[in-house]
């Protein structure tokens, strides 16, 4: 435990990519079996404990301290695992720190009127370092900014440039923890792990942002049109091992879309746009946060938001593997099968007819009123690449929408931005003077700015609600937005699609911010209630 603790503790104050993972890998390198592996599956997501909950934390650490004290402390630090890291009192023990393979054996084993007692063990065999990665491995929130993809990377770099991390991808979801079989692949003395017949994800082919000397160099006549549709990337497989329905980001989201899972009767891998549709017309990405992140559905959920999967690409038809073929080849393999199958809940991207690139800017320029997002061009000659090769795939997206909104509270980041306030939630104002909220940002602003502004909260608070911070309505946010969707649960009764920071407008009288009518008047579809915001990023870019 205590190695997986030094790991934590410097992927927190390390910011380069490249750096955090040299450090997992020194870790993968120099931590034994099983160890490593229990680690590895910590940092890429794989542990949940379910009767590990916060709420067992927060208790223990009541027993031990002053209610006021520890309320204190929790607002001024912000984050639990790391409040009670820092404030608990330890007992005189003689025993030593678990080892992470330890603890994940526990949590999975000890019945749940007995977890108490072991965890304050723990925490008294522990230094606070120690103690903060016990909390965080239990609680499941690591915050450590380091993703799954990092892991795979230093796994990769591990291998020596022998084995790459799509390679590794593509037999992770027939792994379980603690990986021995595949820490031997990676170390050259074991064979590959063959996931066999086992639904497995394939890493997904990105797209680049059409830039204007990109778009000068186009050849249109090399290319092939489609709509970028408002939703989240998925890939559909369907092996005689099972049937699964991934997001861009790998995770298995087959639980919360299974007529979608249900309706993949035929064999094969396909790549392709999950939306919610009623009677062929797509509704807002708002009406999709309705059913993402749930671990199950209800049959009333189904039926009001009810989804389909536009597919882009076949990358198996059967065992056969179609991603070295030109894209028209596959598109013409995709259309075969389609007409073959014919399966529910599933359509065809529409190929966009045009002579030149001025003809698809028109189209473009049309996207908003459509419902949206732009348009992905695809080299015809293209094979299917994991990744994000330059030249073949673009994203062209529509312009964002801008409001210039006031500053109200202000949230502590996590990872290395966990002692600045880095996460804004910003209004406007109502015709009758009122300043209502309407979204949060989390990014746009530069580390430079970021010290700024933080310095301009902490000297401009008003009050403390436990880790935020509501501040003078002085200050003015540009904030870019995707699209506003009317939302019967937020007070503005507008939510917004993937909200960013532009600028900062220090310049501005916060009284000449813009009015939350305006922002209405451009809000589509008819009022719902509304999910947590959420983006995948989940296009084929």
């Amino acid at each position: 435990m205590i190695a997986f603790a030094d790991l934590l503790e410097r992927l927190v104050f390390t910011p380069g990519r490249n750096a955090k993972i040299a450090l997992l890998r020194r870790y993968f390198a120099t931590t034994p079996d099983p160890d490593r592996g229990i680690g590895l599956a910590a940092v890429t997501g794989e542990l949940t404990f379910a009767a590990a909950k916060p709420g067992l934390i927060r208790q223990l650490a009541m027993e031990r301290v002053d209610p006021v004290l520890f309320a204190w402390s929790y607002d001024y630090v912000g984050d639990l695992a790391e409040t009670v890291a820092l404030i608990w009192p330890a007992r005189p023990t003689n025993a030593a720190p678990p080892s992470i393979a330890e603890v994940a054996h526990a949590l999975e084993t000890t019945p749940k009127a007995e977890l108490p007692a072991l965890v304050a063990g723990w925490l008294d065999a522990s230094a606070p370092g120690v103690r903060l990665a016990l909390l965080k491995l239990i609680t499941g929130a690591l915050r450590v900014g380091a993703s799954a993809r990092l892991a795979k990377l230093a796994l990769a770099d591990l291998a020596g440039g022998a084995i790459d991390a799509d390679a590794i991808e593509e037999v992770w979801h027939g792994l379980s923890p603690p990986y021995r079989a595949l820490f031997a692949w990676i170390e050259g003395h074991g064979p590959r792990p063959d996931p066999q017949a086992a639904p497995v994800f394939r890493p997904p082919m990105l797209a680049h942002p059409l830039e204007p000397p990109d778009l000068a160099a186009l050849d249109a006549a090399r290319f092939r049109a489609e709509w970028k549709w408002d939703g989240i990337r998925v890939q559909l497989v369907a092996t005689p091992g099972g049937r699964r329905l991934y997001s861009r980001g790998a995770d298995d989201i087959s639980a919360a879309f299974p007529e979608i899972v249900e309706a993949l009767e035929a064999e094969a891998v396909l790549d392709g746009e999950l939306l919610v549709a009623r009677d062929g017309i797509v509704a807002p990405f708002a009406d999709l946060q309705q059913r993402l992140n749930r671990r199950s559905v209800t049959p009333r959920m189904m039926r009001d938001f009810p989804v389909i999967v536009r597919l882009y690409d076949l990358l198996f038809d059967g065992a056969e593997d179609l991603r070295p073929l030109p894209f028209d080849a596959r598109r013409a393999r995709l259309e075969a099968w389609h007409a073959r199958v014919r399966p529910a809940r599933m359509d065809l991207s529409e190929m966009i007819a045009f002579d030149t690139i001025d003809a698809l800017a028109a189209l473009r320029d049309g996207a908003r009123a459509a419902a949206i997002e732009g348009l992905m061009l695809k080299r015809a000659d293209s094979p299917y690449v994991p990744g994000r090769p330059r030249g073949l795939w673009w994203k062209w997206k529509r312009a964002p929408l801008t409001i210039d909104a006031v500053l109200m509270y202000a949230q502590r980041g996590h990872g290395r931005r966990s002692s600045f306030y880095t996460d804004y939630t910003f209004g406007l104002w109502r015709a009758d003077g009122a300043l209502l909220p309407v979204g949060k940002a989390y990014f746009g602003l530069t580390d430079a700015e970021i010290g700024w502004l933080d310095r301009w909260i902490r000297n401009h608070t008003t009050a403390r609600f436990g880790p935020v911070r509501e501040v003078d309505k002085t200050f003015v946010l540009e904030i870019a937005f995707d699209a506003a969707q009317l939302s019967n649960r937020h007070k503005s009764g507008v939510a917004l699609r993937f909200p960013r920071i532009l600028r900062m407008r220090p310049d501005k009288p916060a009284e000449e911010a813009d009015r939350l009518e305006d922002l209405l008047a451009r809000a589509e579809g008819r009022p719902r209630a509304h999910a947590p915001a959420v983006d995948d990023g989940g296009d084929e870019g």
